[in-house]
């Protein structure tokens, strides 16, 4: 079976740090980018980070020098650290294995697994 598990959402101050897990299992990790999105409400969904196969990174600017995203190969676990939280990070944030190749958001082929995703709220 296919899993991908988040982990590490909750609440947060405007300023503070959370890291974020995606603990994967049942497909081939390291084929795929690992993609981190996010909905905020009201809001459709949106990428906002990849580590794609190649070890390239892709950030969307409203994230860019304040998040970061990692892996752990050998427990097939990626990572999205998230610091200098601000109440527009607020949303649903999920992994997706991320079919290759990736050059950015504008376009790629697709996902080819999603997450179920996990909630962050940031207050003022």
């Amino acid at each position: 079976e296919v899993q991908l598990v988040e982990s590490g959402g909750g609440l947060a101050q405007a300023g503070g740090s959370l890291t974020l897990s995606c603990a994967a299992s049942g497909f081939t990790f390291d084929a795929h980018g690992i993609g981190w999105f996010r909905q905020a409400p009201g809001k459709e969904r949106e990428g906002i980070s990849c580590l794609a196969i190649d070890a390239q990174t892709f950030y969307i600017d409203a994230v860019k020098g304040r998040f970061t995203v990692s892996s752990d190969s050998a427990k097939k676990t990626a990572f999205l650290q998230m610091t200098n939280l601000k109440p527009e990070d607020t949303a649903v944030y999920y992994c997706a294995a991320i079919r290759p190749p990736f050059y950015g958001f504008t376009y790629y082929y697709g996902v080819d697994y999603w997450g179920k995703g996990t909630l962050v709220n940031v207050s003022a």
